[in-house]
C-alpha cells in the first residue's frame, strides 16, 4: 500500500504547478507505484483543501466521455472532476496568464433542480431532476506538462479541469439532448463540430453516470449543481486575442474572448 505522505506529496506538486503555471512531469514518472485509487484520493485531498481555504463547489464536470479517449486511456469510463467558484468565468473573457496549457472544448451544461444519488440514477432521474441546460464551453487544463498523461495523472489533476463558461440557461423540457449539434468558430472560423450524442450517447447518461460515481465517494449531486456533460469534439488549443463562438442547436451560443 502506498504511504499517505506520498499521495500528500503528489497532491502539493500539483497545488504547485497550478500556483506558478510550470507543468510538472507526469506523476506516474515519479511516482510509479501510484494506482488509480490512490489518484482519487489525491483529488479528494486537493479537493478538501480548496474547500476549507474558502472555495465552493458548484458542480462537477465529466470527462473522458468519448470512446476514443476512453479507449486512448486504455479505460471502461470517464472520469470527474470538482467545478469550484474560481473556475467560473462570469465575464466571458479568458485570461491566457491564469493557464497552463488550455485548450477549449464545447460542451452541454445541465442545471439540476432536484438532488441526484444514492446510486441507481438512470437518465431519465436526470431529466425529471434538470431545470435547465446551457450552452458552454470547457478550458481543460493540464499541470501535466505537454499533456503526457494517463489516467492516473488526470484522475489526479482534478480530471484536467481549468474554468467554464456559461450561455443562457433554456429549459429543458422538450429538448432532445443527444441531437443538440455544436458548432465551434475560432475568429468566425469553423474549427469542430459535434453532438450531444458524443457525450456517452446522452448527456443525460453522463450525468448519470456521474450522479452514481459520486455516490461512491458518498457524494451528492445537489440542487443548483452544474454538470458539463463532456465535449462534443476533440479539444483545441487557444490563442492570445481569439474569439471562440460555439453555437448550440436548440440552445443558443456561447463566446469567449482570449486575452
Amino acid at each position: 500500500m502506498i504511504e499517505a505522505q506520498t499521495l500528500v506529496e503528489a497532491a502539493a506538486l500539483l497545488r504547485q504547478a497550478s500556483a506558478s503555471r510550470i507543468p510538472i512531469e507526469p506523476l506516474t514518472r515519479r511516482f510509479p507505484q501510484l494506482e488509480v485509487a490512490d489518484a482519487w484520493q489525491i483529488q479528494s485531498h486537493n479537493r478538501e483543501l480548496a474547500l476549507s481555504s474558502g472555495r465552493t463547489i458548484l458542480g462537477y464536470k465529466v470527462g473522458l466521455t468519448s470512446v476514443a479517449m476512453q479507449e486512448q486511456m486504455g479505460v471502461a469510463e470517464p472520469d470527474f472532476g470538482a467545478l469550484t467558484d474560481d473556475m467560473l468565468i462570469n465575464d466571458g473573457v479568458m485570461r491566457l496568464d491564469s493557464f497552463l496549457q488550455p485548450r477549449i472544448e464545447a460542451e452541454i451544461a445541465l442545471v439540476l433542480g432536484a438532488d441526484l444519488g444514492g446510486g441507481g440514477v438512470t437518465a431519465a432521474d436526470v431529466r425529471a431532476a434538470t431545470t435547465f441546460a446551457r450552452p458552454s464551453l470547457e478550458i481543460i487544463d493540464s499541470r501535466i506538462a505537454d499533456w503526457q498523461l494517463s489516467l492516473i495523472d488526470t484522475v489526479a489533476d482534478n480530471a484536467s479541469s481549468g474554468a467554464y463558461v456559461l450561455g443562457e440557461p433554456v429549459p429543458i423540457a422538450g429538448l432532445d439532448l443527444q441531437t443538440v449539434e455544436a458548432v465551434v468558430q475560432i475568429n468566425d472560423v469553423e474549427r469542430a463540430r459535434g453532438f450531444g450524442s458524443a457525450a456517452l450517447g446522452d448527456p443525460a447518461e453522463a450525468a448519470a453516470w456521474l450522479a452514481n460515481r459520486l455516490s461512491d465517494f458518498g457524494l451528492v449531486l445537489r440542487a443548483g449543481s452544474v454538470v458539463m456533460t463532456g465535449s462534443l469534439h476533440a479539444s483545441m488549443p487557444v490563442s492570445r486575442g481569439d474569439v471562440v463562438t460555439a453555437s448550440f442547436s436548440g440552445l443558443g451560443i456561447t463566446r469567449l474572448l482570449v486575452r
